[in-house]
């Protein structure tokens, strides 16, 4: 069959990749097409993106109205693609603000779309449910809390557990220092690079011992050097993230699937997130962020409690991070209670193996489909 993927960003390429080779395993004459990069064209045999998520990459409030020509741009590139590939089915992954304008010109076109790693209508936005419900055959969610959540809303979907845990599990590690050192994840793209890294820095003054900078994909040096520079201890390096959050004595990481990934790696750490006072706002009083969820962080989430501080907007700030990550490095108690929580939710998620799984439900109703037909 012919599978058509949609990655937006670092993490799409990642579950993207593993998704494929998933597909592959599953049906040895599966053919891609797709949205993504260096990771998802390495499992599909070398078959190139046919655009690379670093390009045309729009994210962001503030970035979607400075950019909407270029996103109309691509959108309507992906349009006429797609129904010249014709596909057996659209893989959307993450990247909601594109993507369900994909959904609904698919579902408008008879082309079957299934959903990896569904929108967070469950934190923000919640009206997007109604555009999923319409637009989207299948949701594939990756997270334990969403069940309840899209179940009670009459949604048809699969859960089979957490991709991150194979992503973790297999990886081949080495590591990055021989120094004790602290991880700093300041995210993937360049506005949270920008907010993050000045804090980071100066946690890193004050700290006095080795800080190593775990660069973004799609970032590269020019976006950390202003910070780095005049920093001997500081030391940035790409494409070794899970190295340098295994080893690290803990970790600054800016909430996403970093923080996740952190949980799996057994690193304690203290979440972070800010955003211009705009977008802050904007998830705060407008799409009404805060009064539907307690946390940011996943680990957070899927506990229903705090397992690791999180330093929110303007509790993100020198004084505070410093106070915490001492913590963190000092108070054994405290790092062992937050390691035994990270077991639990490892067993939340579920066993290894979880791509392979999704992969086969794919293939499953996409049969049933055409039998039915």
């Amino acid at each position: 069959m012919r599978y058509y993927l949609i990655a937006g960003e670092a993490s799409g390429d990642l579950h993207g990749s593993n998704l494929i080779k998933g597909l592959r395993a599953e049906d040895p004459e599966a053919e891609f097409r797709f949205r993504g990069g260096d990771l998802m064209s390495e499992a599909a045999g070398g078959v190139p993106p046919v655009v690379h998520y670093k390009e045309w990459a729009v994210m962001g409030f503030a970035e979607v109205l400075s950019k909407y020509g270029q996103l109309k741009k691509s959108l309507e590139f992906f349009k006429q693609d797609i129904s010249a590939w014709n596909p057996d089915v659209v893989v959307l992954i993450d990247y909601p603000g594109f993507n369900i304008k994909v959904a609904e010109y698919c579902h408008a076109n008879g082309i079957k779309v299934f959903y990896y790693i569904a929108p967070k209508t469950w934190a923000t936005r919640p009206w997007r449910n109604r555009k999923l419900k319409a637009w989207v055959d299948k949701l594939f969610l990756v997270f334990p809390f969403e069940v309840p959540y899209f179940a009670s809303r009459g949604f048809d979907y699969v859960y089979e557990g957490n991709p991150l845990v194979d992503a973790i599990d297999n990886h081949n590690y080495e590591r990055p220092s021989d120094d004790k050192y602290l991880a700093v994840l300041p995210g993937s793209r360049k506005a949270e690079i920008s907010r993050m890294m000045p804090v980071c820095m100066e946690l890193a003054d004050r700290l006095g011992m080795k800080v190593i900078v775990a660069g973004a994909p799609s970032a590269d040096e020019s976006d950390y050097a202003r910070w780095i520079a005049g920093r001997p201890g500081v030391e940035l390096i790409f494409g070794r993230t899970y190295d340098i959050l295994k080893y690290a004595e803990a970790a600054v990481v800016n909430s996403g699937t970093a923080s996740l990934e952190a949980v799996l790696s057994g690193t304690p750490q203290v979440v972070c997130w800010s955003s211009s006072a705009f977008t802050f706002f904007l998830a705060d009083k407008v799409f009404g962020a805060r009064r539907r969820i307690k946390y940011v962080s996943l680990g957070n989430l899927c506990m229903g409690r705090e397992v690791c501080r999180e330093l929110i907007q303007d509790d993100f700030n020198a004084n505070a991070l410093t106070k915490e990550v001492r913590r963190l490095l000092e108070d054994a108690e405290y790092r062992n209670r937050m390691k035994a929580d990270y077991e639990t939710i490892r067993k939340i998620l579920g066993d290894t193996g979880a791509s392979r799984r999704v992969a086969r439900a794919m293939i499953t109703a996409l049969r049933q489909r055409k039998a039915d037909s």
